[in-house]
Formats: structure tokens, C-alpha cells, sequence
């Protein structure tokens, strides 16, 4: 290329004729360096610092939930009509919309070549369903086992451990700087196979016997996350001008109402929590803890997959469904110690999934590394 055109044989070493008489200087035309508005720049600084309090937001709510569970008491899953034409209504509740909205700020970050990329190489996805559906699930039987539980705290911590992965690992991902496609595609396997999977592992690792909702869960996956996710990509993909006007607080949204999901939950159950949550504190932190690290060393450096992939995975393993374990065993069992590690659960996954997420995004690196 430049070597080439230096050349005598392509012309580059010629002398260019001299042309007669004075020709006009031709003026170089320079734009003007744009100054930063600083109210902007103030605006962003703001908004990265109220989301890397995540964690901060999290304790905060959740303590207030327990100590005051009224403060909290508008976020239910009580349904309401949305909209109503003639005979036909839309019902759905706030928890639900809360959801909704979660999933469509990070559907508008995405775009059909993230997913096309993530598909045509799925063993992340692979890895990080065996660290969902294995690695935990034995840690939590390990832990049962290794700390003497009593038969319900043992059986309410397995089933703690068997469930999918939940929609704040998607937020915790999007702030981590994972891979946001990966976690979305991990958040729908490991629901949609939960039908099976969950009773399966509770009965294998705890020898009790548990039914899941197919249809209900299955109509839960695609009203939370397949259909907000994919308007949120459509909006990208055809509306990009109205997207890149929301991408910069899309994260701070997120934190702010995940940090409300995260203290709903418990202000239903803080007597519970009060009577007996702290006397399991320690082995659901040690099991998210655990869950988090091997989901991290697995993929990282058993499998050698990428910085962005591992922190997803990671995420995905630690940030389940502890809710979903909650409603599950106070359905499934008579005994209400069963509930409590689901409901320590709730706490921990939220607290310490969005303490690593600011981590990662201050350590910088991510998806692209």
C-alpha cells in the first residue's frame, strides 16, 4: 500500500511540473472543538454514582422493609386492571411491571447480532446451565451436611440451591459489564427447564418431593422476559435515536427498581425473618458466596472462556430465584423453617450479586475482555 506508492515504477519518486504562475492557497476549514456542557457531564457523574450504590441501595431497603414491612406494603403481586377494551381486560400487577420494565431497559442495550454471536457459540451457555443445575445444588447439600441442619432448614437450603436463575442477575450483569445476551439466554433455559429440574434435584439431594407450575412458570418467562426483552431490541434496532436518549440512565433504573424487588419479598416475611432468619445467615452467605466464586473459576480458568463470559456465569450461579424458592416451599411444606433459607435468601443473593456487579464495573474490562 504506502511502501508501494513511494516507488518510481507507481509513479511516487516522479517530480511533480511546476505549474505557472500563483495559485490561490486552498484554505483549511477546521470545526471548532465542542466544549462539554458541564451540567451534562454533572448529570452523568450523578447517575454512575447513584448506580454503583447499588449495593448500598439493597442493604438499605431491605432493612427499612424489615423494620417497617408497611413501607412496602403497594409492591405486591395483587393483579389490577391494566387496560380494559369492552369485554376484554389486561390484568398484571405491579411486581410484574416492575419486571417488565427491568427487562426492556436492557432489551434496548441489545441487538439481534449480540444474540446471532452468543448462539453460535454455546458452550458458555452449556458451562454456565451445569454450575446452575449441579454446582450449586451440591454445595447446598455439602453445606446441609457439613453444618449439621436440622431436616427442614437442610431441605428449605437444597431447595434454595435447585433454583433458576432470576431477572436481577440480568441488571447485576448489565452493571458487571458480562455479557448481557448470555445472561438473558441463561435467565431463559434455566427457567423453562425448572419444571423438571427443580423437583428432580430437591428429590435427589433432600428426598422430598416437589411440584412446579410448567404453564404458569412458562407464561411468568414470557410476559418478564422474552416479551419486554424484545421490544426493548426492536426499539434498538429501528428506533436507535430514542434508545441512545435512555441508554445512559437505562442502569440506574435498573438499580432502583431491583432494589425495590429485593425489599418487597421481605417485608412479607419479616416476622419470619426476625423469629429465624439470622440463625441461618451463615450457611446461605457461605452458599452464595461459594456459588459465585465457582461460577466464576469454572468457566475463567477451568474452561478458559473470556473475562465477560466468567462474570456471567458467576452472576447467573449466584443470582437465583430465591423468591420462586420461597413461594415453592411455603406451598410445599408444613413446616415454615423450610421458607427460611429463601428468604434469608432474598437478602444475601441481592446483596452480595450487586456488591460483585460494582466491583467488576470498577475493575473495568468485561464483556470485551
Amino acid at each position: 500500500g504506502g511502501v508501494a506508492q513511494k516507488l518510481p515504477c507507481f509513479g511516487g519518486d516522479k517530480k511533480k511540473p511546476a505549474l505557472k504562475g500563483k495559485q490561490p492557497e486552498k484554505k483549511i476549514e477546521t470545526k471548532a472543538l465542542v466544549k462539554p456542557n458541564p451540567w451534562v457531564e454533572s448529570y452523568f457523574k450523578v447517575v454512575e454514582f447513584l448506580t454503583l450504590m447499588f449495593p448500598v441501595w439493597t442493604v438499605v431497603l431491605s432493612f427499612v422493609a424489615m423494620a417497617k414491612p408497611e413501607s412496602f406494603s403497594w409492591l405486591t403481586t395483587e393483579p389490577f386492571t391494566v387496560l380494559r377494551v369492552g369485554s376484554m381486560s389486561l390484568d398484571s400487577d405491579l411486581y410484574t411491571m416492575f419486571l417488565g420494565v427491568i427487562m426492556l431497559s436492557m432489551g434496548i442495550t441489545l441487538t439481534f447480532d449480540d444474540f446471532a454471536r452468543t448462539s453460535k457459540f454455546p458452550l458458555p451457555i452449556g458451562i454456565g446451565y451445569l454450575c446452575q443445575y449441579i454446582v450449586k445444588p451440591i454445595l447446598g447439600w455439602a453445606l446441609t451436611q457439613a453444618m449439621g441442619l436440622s431436616a427442614p432448614l437442610g431441605t428449605g437450603l437444597v431447595l434454595l440451591s435447585c433454583c433458576p436463575g432470576g431477572q436481577a442477575s440480568n441488571v447485576a450483569t448489565f452493571i458487571a459489564g458480562g455479557d448481557l445476551p448470555l445472561s438473558v439466554l441463561m435467565t431463559l433455559a434455566s427457567t423453562v427447564t425448572a419444571v423438571f429440574m427443580t423437583p428432580l434435584l430437591v428429590k435427589i439431594f433432600a428426598g422430598a418431593a416437589v411440584d412446579v407450575d410448567g404453564v404458569g412458570m412458562m407464561l411468568s418467562v414470557l410476559s418478564v422476559v422474552i416479551l419486554p426483552t424484545s421490544f426493548g431490541l426492536l426499539l434498538n434496532q429501528y428506533l436507535p435515536a430514542v434508545t441512545e436518549l435512555l441508554k445512559p440512565i437505562t442502569p440506574l433504573i435498573g438499580v432502583i427498581l431491583t432494589s425495590c424487588l429485593c425489599a418487597a419479598p421481605i417485608a412479607g416475611i419479616s416476622d419470619v425473618l426476625k423469629e429465624h432468619g439470622f440463625s441461618l445467615a451463615v450457611p446461605v452467605f457461605v452458599l452464595h458466596i461459594l456459588a459465585f466464586g465457582m461460577g466464576y473459576v469454572i468457566p475463567r480458568y477451568g474452561c478458559k472462556l473470556s473475562e465477560g463470559y466468567s462474570r456471567t456465569i458467576s452472576i447467573e450461579t449466584g443470582m437465583q430465584s430465591a423468591a420462586l424458592g420461597y413461594l415453592l416451599a411455603r406451598k410445599h411444606f408444613a413446616d415454615p423453617l423450610t421458607a427460611v433459607p429463601s428468604a434469608v435468601g432474598v437478602f444475601a443473593m441481592a446483596s452480595l450479586g450487586s456488591a460483585l456487579a460494582v466491583f467488576w464495573r470498577c475493575l473495568g474490562g468485561g464483556a470485551a475482555a
